[in-house]
């Protein structure tokens, strides 16, 4: 059986955390391919920054042919001005994915923590100690970014392993 290739994207305009993995046979094991983040410098014009996650992206997808982006949706931040930076990364990202073929798939928080850890308002450190014991990592990806783009990959391959067993049974 062919693998399935998540990549999973926490959106930033500073830091955009990414992870790749591969859900593997019937019994949907994963595995790591890869993960990291992509960096702009703070100095930069949004527009540029824009630009680089872009280009960064499109770099990402070539060197791992992913089947489907899982990108985090945003949740409410308490500076306007972060939101919007946020929203619009979001959206190239979105953008630059979707002119590349994949599948999209987006998932808030709460989702998130739910197919993790079965509890929607789980910390982080929760978070970060099941991302660590599933994929059998030495320890937690960093920076924070990167272990969050693992967790909304792995929430993709939950609602993958979902809808295959609805599709059973109707």
């Amino acid at each position: 059986m062919k693998a399935k290739r998540i990549l999973g994207i926490d959106p930033g305009t500073a830091i955009v955390g990414w992870g790749v993995i591969d859900v593997v046979g019937d019994r949907q094991e994963v595995e790591v391919v890869a993960y990291g983040c992509i960096t702009t410098d703070k100095g930069l014009r949004d527009e540029d920054r824009l630009y680089a996650i872009s280009t960064d992206l499109k770099e990402l997808v070539a060197a791992y042919s992913p089947e489907v982006a899982a990108i985090e949706e945003l949740f409410y931040f308490k500076n306007a001005k972060t939101v919007i930076t946020v929203a619009q990364a979001r959206g190239v990202i979105v953008h630059t994915c979707h002119e590349l073929g994949l599948d999209i798939a987006s998932y808030t928080p709460l989702q998130i923590k739910q197919a993790l850890t079965g509890y929607g308002r789980a910390d982080k450190a929760q978070m970060q100690t099941q991302i660590t014991h599933t994929l059998k990592l030495d320890a937690v990806p960093q920076p924070d970014d990167t272990a969050d783009a693992l967790a909304v990959a792995l929430c993709h391959k939950s609602a993958m392993r979902f809808h295959e067993v609805l599709g059973r049974a109707s």
